[in-house]
């Protein structure tokens, strides 16, 4: 029994013994049967301490094992050579030197925000090696100049048109830029301003701010902010830096309700990441992040990496998964598949050693770099980030989250370029391309807690400085009364009226003080451009008075809608209506004796065919010369009773009725609107024309021929100037805007009338700085004045209710005399029948005469005949 357990135990060993020989001898044949491994060497240079070096560094390593446990039969194997630049664009570039020296790198690899990347691109092209730049916030470099340089993130220009759709979705139309002042993040300055420049939203201000920069340097900053009636505030800086900035926001109150804040992918990717306290302070906040789509291989690929770093990496345990990380995932693997691809065809190339000389006296290029870029850029899969494609050297997201912030981070909706603004459902916009309409967003939660849109700007407080001009000739327009006891000033009239009820309508408080632009004596301390330059130059908010919208005016300040009447006006003095001879004043000179001689004409035609047949035109000489003026004089009223007994005579009055119809119809409108209206030739050189010296530009508008101008200022001199006329040192016009002739024919209405005007000004409006909100908010009240009538009731209380005696005619409806040319063709018809019927009678009553003489000729032969026919019977 022993000796049979001995036995088996001793075969155990001899067999254990046998099967370690036997497969030590199977490992020296396998060894010897290994293909050789080829190496492809990655320079993977970051900063360790930053949250982007973290998570490339973390991914990267992620991605090389995942990729050959997979893929354990490739030939080839990517080999990261990490360095740490520590933040320094000096070390990138130098650990990248010194890698290229001492390795055979294959590929570079660079996950900062570095200024240096353009020099890492230069370096790529002469050594013929790919440089991937892994972070968005890069400077963007064109693929065509830099052929080996890859660029993974959301480049600048998509950047600045989803911010500017996001701001117009929400109707504001100002906003204030906050940037970091590094190369990379500098950009975004242009880019803006570049995507504005398509909307009506204008960039307020723009601040940059440096990593290094203190508490207080910031605190200065946000103050200025402050200052602005913007508040809608754009940030675009690294997340380190972007935490300091919202923890102190917050504490100066400015994360509170009627701001908004909207960050860019820089911070946004990171939000996740970040110390509670600083998401605290930045509840409300609305933010741009790529769109990775979701999918199992994402959810697992999250759930390892975060097992990985509790495990392993203590620095990452308070970080989450980025898309940083995600697009590093899928970029390496790209590199190892690339670099397969390159051993399979081109062996050769890729065992080939090529290193380069530190000091660039010699460079010898990879002949393999060209290769492998070119399977990189063609490079097809679906990754974790979805699906992988570099276009032009680049892979930019197709699709971003709108997010906001508020106990979590939450999508609102998507933005892409092509379509805009898409809601989270994901639906198909079929009747509307580059949506920019905020209803297709879930509904945001503001700073504050609000759900209401903020306003875009904020007054925070402060009282406005009303700039108010003095005009004290039309003081119903503007009056500036200053107390010489109490040294009170008193702000009143039309403009001013206008103003406050617009203020009074708006749904929030805005306060204000009025500021007379005088000088020591109370006058006006220059023109009115000085007073609008004066808000241009912030020494004033606004102008309140009767301030002219000019196109030119534009490039300093905006203006509201206007309030008053738009337009140029001519007032010039009544006829005379006393005058014995005004009847003559329709027709001209020419034309009365035009019409006299037709008259004449006419009954002499009619005379001269009814004579020889007609016993009415019968009698004395002086009997028928009457006959001839009675008949044609009384066509006027018709009262002819003379029976016609000629088909012509019946024609030629018939025309010359026609014509008397014509005449006297226009010659009784004429002289109805003689009698209201006098018609005076503004381009006669002889004549002088009255207007403001306020209002130059206006009166240039109205493009008249006559130079001569005469400078009044209030409507006591136009009434005098306008008495005394051109010949007695006076005008034979005024010219004035629409506002101060209403006001001048308020005080005259007896005497004066207008006879012209022409929307060649654009009336009165309020003044307010370039991009003030407060320019559509009023404008906005002024249009609700209107069509509620209260507008035309202030009107009616200050110019004292001119609607009855403003006469608002245009040019085309001035009585102007009526002249020869234009009734000539009327009287040539006229002339052609009378001329057509007289030469017809003639012609019948020289016909008649020739017929006769022939009968007598011809009866006297024929009796001489028969006389002498009887004579010869006789013989």
């Amino acid at each position: 029994m022993d000796f049979t357990r001995k036995t088996k135990w001793t075969l155990a060993l001899v067999i254990f013994l046998l099967s370690l020989l036997s497969a030590s001898v199977y490992g020296i044949n396998d060894s010897t049967t290994t293909i050789e491994e080829v190496r492809v060497h990655v320079g993977l240079i970051v900063d360790t301490q930053s949250w982007v070096g973290k998570i490339v560094d973390s991914c990267t390593s992620m991605a090389v094992f995942d990729f050959y446990g997979r893929n354990s039969h490739y030939r080839t194997k990517l080999v990261v050579h990490t360095r740490d630049s520590e933040g320094d664009p000096l070390l990138v570039l130098s650990h990248a030197l010194v890698l290229l020296e001492s390795v055979k790198l294959d590929v570079i690899i660079v996950a900062e925000n570095s200024a240096g990347l353009k020099i890492l691109a230069e370096l790529g092209s002469r050594v013929k090696i790919p440089i991937i730049s892994l972070f968005a916030a890069a400077p963007s470099l064109p693929f065509s100049e830099y052929p080996y340089l890859i660029q993974i993130g959301e480049d600048g220009p998509s950047r600045a048109k989803g911010i500017a759709t996001i701001v117009e979705a929400f109707g504001w139309r100002s906003v204030a830029l906050i940037y970091e002042d590094n190369d990379s993040a500098r950009q975004i300055l242009s880019n803006v301003i570049t995507s504005f420049e398509a909307t009506d939203v204008r960039l307020a201000l723009h601040i940059a701010l440096s990593a290094s920069s203190t508490d207080e340097a910031i605190i200065e900053q946000l103050n200025k902010l402050m200052n602005l009636q913007t508040s809608v505030y754009v940030v675009h800086t690294s997340p380190v830096l972007a935490s300091r900035l919202f923890l102190i926001a917050k504490r100066l109150g400015m994360i509170s309700q009627g701001y908004a804040w909207i960050t860019t992918d820089m911070i946004t990717n990171f939000m996740n990441s970040m110390d509670p306290s600083v998401i605290e302070s930045m509840q409300g906040v609305v933010g741009f992040k790529p769109h990775i789509p979701a999918s199992n291989e994402l959810r697992k690929f999250a759930i390892r990496w975060r097992s990985k770093n509790l495990n392993e990496d203590q620095s990452l345990q308070e970080m989450e998964l980025n898309v940083y990380g995600i697009w590093t995932y899928d970029m390496v693997q790209a590199l190892a598949t690339a670099a397969e691809s390159v051993m399979a065809g081109h062996p050769d190339i890729v065992r080939q050693e090529t290193r380069l000389n530190i000091n660039f006296t010699t460079i010898r290029s990879s002949r393999s770099g060209s290769v492998f870029i070119e399977e990189i850029l063609q490079s097809r899969f679906k990754g974790v980030s979805g699906v992988f494609k570099l276009t032009s050297g680049r892979m930019i997201p197709k699709e971003f989250e709108i997010v906001n912030v508020f106990k979590g981070e939450r999508i609102i909706g998507y933005w892409n370029p092509e379509n805009g603004i898409t809601s989270i459902t994901k639906e198909e916009n079929h009747t509307k391309t580059n949506s920019t309409s905020c209803n297709k967003l879930e509904s945001v939660i503001w700073p504050g807690g609000t759900m209401n849109i903020p306003k875009g700007w904020n007054l925070h407080g402060k009282k406005l400085r009303i700039g108010v001009p003095v005009n004290p000739g039309f003081s119903e327009l503007i009056s500036v009364i200053r107390d010489p006891q109490t040294n009170e000033t008193t702000v009143d009239g039309f403009c001013v009226e206008v103003f406050k009820e617009a203020i009074k309508s708006l749904d929030y408080e805005v306060h204000y003080e009025f500021f007379p632009f005088v000088d020591v004596n109370g006058q006006l301390a220059g023109t009115y451009d000085d007073l609008i330059l004066e808000v241009f130059h912030e020494n004033l908010d606004a102008v309140v008075g009767d301030t002219t919208i000019f196109s030119f005016r534009f490039s300093h300040v905006d203006f509201t809608m206007p309030y008053t009447d738009l337009g140029i006006g001519i007032v010039v003095p009544k006829l005379d209506k006393s005058s014995m001879w005004i009847f003559l004043h329709p027709l001209t000179g020419g034309m009365w004796i035009t019409t006299t001689a037709f008259f004449v004409f006419t009954g002499f035609v009619v005379w001269l065919i009814e004579h020889p047949i007609n016993d009415e035109f019968q009698g004395s000489p002086w009997e028928q010369i009457g006959m001839i003026f009675w008949y044609s004089f009384s066509t006027l009223v018709f009262a002819y009773k003379e029976k016609l007994l000629s088909n012509l005579s019946k024609f030629v009055v018939i025309i010359w009725v026609f014509a008397v119809l014509v005449i006297t119809s226009s010659y009784t409108a004429t002289l109805a609107s003689v009698l209201t209206v006098q018609q005076i030739r503004l381009s006669s050189r002889e004549e002088y024309v009255g207007s403001q010296s306020l209002v130059p530009e206006a009166i240039r508008n109205l493009k008249h021929e006559n130079p001569r101008r005469m400078q009044y200022r209030s409507p006591e001199e136009y009434d005098d100037a306008l008495r005394r006329g051109s010949k007695n040192g006076g005008v034979s016009a005024i010219i004035d805007e629409i506002p101060y002739l209403k006001l001048f024919l308020a005080k005259y209405p007896a005497d004066y009338t207008m006879i012209k005007s022409k929307a060649t000004s654009a009336g009165f409006g309020f003044v307010f700085p370039k991009g003030s909100p407060l320019v559509r908010d009023i404008s906005s009240a002024i249009a609700k004045l209107r069509e509620e009538e209260k507008l035309q009731m202030m009107e009616n209380k200050w110019f004292n209710n001119t609607e009855s005696v403003f006469t608002n005619q245009d040019s085309a409806s001035n009585p102007s005399r009526l002249n020869l040319h234009s009734f000539g063709g009327l009287f040539l018809v006229t002339g052609m029948s009378s001329t057509s019927a007289l030469l017809a009678c003639l012609y019948l009553k020289y016909r008649a005469i020739t017929i006769s003489t022939f009968k007598f000729y011809l009866s006297s032969t024929i009796g001489y005949a028969k006389t002498l026919l009887h004579r010869l019977k006789l013989c």
